[in-house]
């Protein structure tokens, strides 16, 4: 399962998953765009990039930045269910 997490103001979404058994969180990046869509994928807490379709290198970069930045909350969300069912949120 998949849950949102943050729509930013070009409309790329950022979704995550539930934490894996390996402790690691998938999240997965995309951006509407004509013709369909830009994605990637990035495994936390590592921040392994894989399946980098569309975007640029300092598209990535900028993801990056922002998923260093809430990583602490992804992770603890994937443990609770998503944002809508953190507690304390």
């Amino acid at each position: 399962m998949m849950y949102p997490f943050l729509q930013l103001e070009d409309g790329t979404e950022i979704v995550h998953s539930e934490m894996r058994q390996d402790g690691t969180v998938k999240v997965y990046i995309e951006k509407p765009v004509e013709g369909g869509f830009f994605s990637a994928t990035c495994y936390l807490p590592k921040y392994v990039w894989e399946h980098v379709e569309g975007f640029s290198d300092a598209d990535i970069e900028r993801y990056q930045e922002i998923l260093e930045s809430t990583a602490h909350l992804i992770i603890r969300f994937s443990q609770e269910g998503g944002f809508e069912n953190a507690a304390n949120f």
